[in-house]
């Protein structure tokens, strides 16, 4: 096919042969118009075409030159469509090959370098006008491959079609394809080394993906958001220091509440029904476990394949932004799980992505996850560390989302994380830390701080890794709070026993105090604690019935009265019977029930106090917040506490009863008057006994604990009393 002398066009066999089997490494130097010998020779290939044409001001039709190809010379560089024929069908469109690249030589650069902050602005599929035709831009980094194509319905996934042209060294295919808009499904088709194809991969910088079990992804757009919380976006930094009160509510949003025929609920449902929920009763913040895009409802989100897409459970990407905006507009900020820590095998997804390991290592014993049977990133490699932190930065600038909590950290942090000796490869200095792992956590929090003022973020992170909370100035991580594993390990096991043995375990809801100031701590009783056979937190709870209820509110009245932030999973303030189970909706009917409702209504007076008492969260990260009057009572399972806000706050008195006896006990109190009782998890209104001080008590000139003045307080059976000081 060297030669087709009709018309006197001609094309190299060679070259032919290669466009015709899609094994062509640059069909942009073959395809479309070229000035060759001091002609201007178009080439075409459009199988299942009879005939061909080029549509100029005068039609030149091209000479078939056999497989689909077609050729013919043009009067000049000049504007042209192209009309087919074949099958009894015709068809115009524009030649993709006529168009020059996208991206420009800044572009190429960061991306070769590796530090372009704002990646998805680049590559992903982006609906553009380019040279005065409208049609969506496709760009995709495989360093290693041979050829990339996109392919979809539009082309009958024949990757011969539609072939992208490589970038230089940077690794980036590109390739802008005009009459293709929003919701056109794709995937991108790769030769990898020696030709080897490839399953068909999504779109690692895709903004939408198919429902499950389909997995392609589909060209969404995510230009021009109409937000309408200026307000709080303006003051959102006060709502997340150390000061501020935090108390956020977990959700997943695939099970919170169904839609009748049990239908998970669109974002635009939850932006209502859940969003309105959260507010009144008295949280702060929602956190939802992952939503980028996940194949598998069984992993609740956390083996994502579409990092940059909303998944389509709930609906596309502007919907997303809608449900952000109206918790904002309803003053609640929202905080998304992101997961940098691994991903998974499946074969449309990142690994050996063009035919080489390129986003994850390729010695499993650094980048296989044996307890997930996933894959490990490579954080050593630039493109990967800038592919995560730019991620981070995507939610945050294009969703407005307030926060991150960081996943499984901890798995991040070290190299030999659930590996046995032999299993893992030691640092350069020999030792477990993974450096690199740590590089991109601290590049992603220094980015989302110095880039998206007022955000916060959140370390999932269950060691004594040093510094998780500090600033990278100072050789921390670099996050703003950190999840205290320990406390929620600690105290969980002390609830389970028999409140008669708790007087052996009594530091167990202590201990925590003595770490309570190394980090900015966040409480949290997660998805974890109510799954894989746990059971919930009631049933966690010892007794029968009635003391069960009683165990748990005043665990929640320890909860909320102990120094850090609050996480509580949904259900848990309700008292869910049952362990959690991601394919149905919360068990709603039990607040039928007043046990039930009484517990909903103490998580809201909870909330509802802890916000409105500065001495309940100015504090919760400073030594000078807190003070022991009774920590050693284990033969009594009672404790007491002062928390203390900043110079003139009223302070509050905290007192548990882990027994089921009521008692009468002096606490020692720093100063006169009367100190209101704000707070009873035996309240009536809450399900309990109704026992407690008759709305508070005096305190007299009796030192006590330490303290110039005390009063004799009722500490009802398995409760916890807060006192306010009345006057200051």
């Amino acid at each position: 096919m060297s030669d087709a002398r009709g018309g006197g066009v001609w094309i190299d066999g060679g070259a032919a042969r290669a466009i015709v089997s899609g094994s062509h490494g640059d069909p942009f130097a073959v395809l479309g118009l070229h000035e060759q010998a001091g002609r201007f020779v178009l080439r075409v290939f459009q199988p299942g075409a009879d005939r061909v044409w080029a549509l100029t001001p005068d039609p030149v039709p091209l000479e078939p030159l056999g497989d689909g190809l077609f050729a013919g010379a043009l009067p000049g560089r000049i504007a042209y469509r192209l009309r087919a024929e074949g099958s009894g069908a015709a068809w115009d469109w524009d030649d993709p090959f006529r168009f020059g690249p996208v991206l420009g030589e800044m572009d190429e650069y960061l991306l070769g370098e590796g530090t372009h902050k704002r990646l998805w602005q680049v590559l992903g599929a982006h609906v553009i006008t380019h040279e005065g035709v409208a049609g969506t831009h496709f760009a995709v980094w495989a360093p290693n491959a041979e050829r990339v194509s996109v392919v979809g319905d539009f082309n009958m996934w024949d990757g011969r079609r539609h072939p992208m042209r490589k970038r230089g060294p940077t690794g980036v295919w590109e390739t802008f394809i005009p009459g293709q808009g929003e919701g056109c499904v794709y995937k991108y088709e790769i030769r990898g080394p020696g030709g080897v194809l490839l399953p068909l991969k999504a779109d690692p910088v895709g903004f939408g993906s198919e429902h499950a079990p389909k997995n392609a992804s589909v060209v969404r757009r995510i230009d021009g958001a109409v937000w309408q919380d200026d307000g709080w976006m303006a003051d959102r930094a006060g709502r997340h220091t150390v000061d501020a009160p935090i108390s956020v509510y977990e959700v997943h949003l695939g099970s919170w509440r169904r839609a009748p025929g049990d239908r998970m609920l669109s974002y635009l449902e939850l932006a209502d029904q859940l969003v309105d929920y959260a507010a009144d009763m008295g949280f702060t913040h929602i956190e939802l476990l992952p939503v980028s895009e996940y194949p598998f409802d069984g992993s609740w989100g956390y083996q994502p394949v579409g990092l940059f897409a909303p998944t389509i459970r709930h609906g596309t990407p502007p919907e997303f932004r809608a449900m952000v905006d109206a918790a904002h507009r309803k003053g609640l900020g929202v905080i998304l799980d992101w997961v940098p820590g691994h991903f998974p095998t499946d074969p449309h997804g990142l690994g050996q992505f063009d035919g080489t390991a390129l986003y994850e290592h390729a010695d499993p014993r650094e980048g296989f996850h044996q307890d997930w049977n996933t894959l490990i990133y490579n954080y050593g490699r630039t493109e990967v560390q800038n592919y995560l932190v730019s991620n981070a930065l995507y939610w945050l600038e294009e969703y407005h989302v307030d926060g991150l909590r960081v996943d499984a950290v901890a798995s991040m942090l070290y190299r030999d994380y659930s590996r046995s000796a032999g299993e893992w490869i030691p640092n350069k200095d020999g030792g477990r830390e993974n450096y690199e792992a740590i590089a991109v956590l601290q590049r992603t929090n220094v980015i989302a701080y110095g880039e998206c003022p007022g955000v916060m973020t959140i370390a999932e992170e269950s060691t004594a890794f040093p510094g998780v909370s500090r600033p990278v100035s100072w050789g921390g991580l670099g996050f703003g709070f950190k999840w205290n594993m320990g406390w929620m390990n600690d105290t969980l096991s002390y609830m389970q026993r028999d409140p008669l043995f708790r007087r052996y375990h009594h530091h167990q809801m202590t201990f925590g105090l003595h770490y309570a100031w190394s980090e900015n701590y966040l409480l949290p009783i997660s998805h974890d604690e109510v799954v894989h056979g746990k059971g919930s937190m009631l049933a966690k709870m010892p007794g029968d019935g009635d003391q069960k209820f009683a165990n748990l509110r005043a665990y929640y009245g320890f909860m909320w009265g102990h120094p850090g932030k609050k996480l509580l999973f949904m259900g848990c303030e309700f008292a869910q019977g049952h362990e959690w189970n991601y394919q149905q909706s919360l068990d709603w009917h039990l607040l039928d029930l007043p046990q039930h409702a009484g517990m909903q209504r103490l998580i809201r007076d909870l909330n509802t106090l802890y916000r409105a008492t500065p001495a309940l969260h100015v504090n919760d990260s400073r030594p000078e917040g807190f003070e022991w009057l009774e920590a050693n009572d284990a033969e009594g399972s009672t404790y007491a506490w002062l928390r203390k806000g900043g110079s003139g706050d009223a302070m509050v008195a905290v007192a548990v009863n882990m027994t089921p006896v009521e008692r009468r006990l002096r606490i020692g109190l720093p100063v006169a008057g009367q100190w209101d009782e704000v707070m009873n998890t035996d309240a009536a209104l809450y399900g309990g006994g109704n026992r407690g001080n008759m709305g508070g008590v005096t305190a007299e000139p009796t030192p006590w604990h330490g303290q110039t003045h005390s009063a004799m307080i009722t500490l009802p059976p398995l409760a916890a009393v807060f006192l306010r000081q009345a006057k200051i």
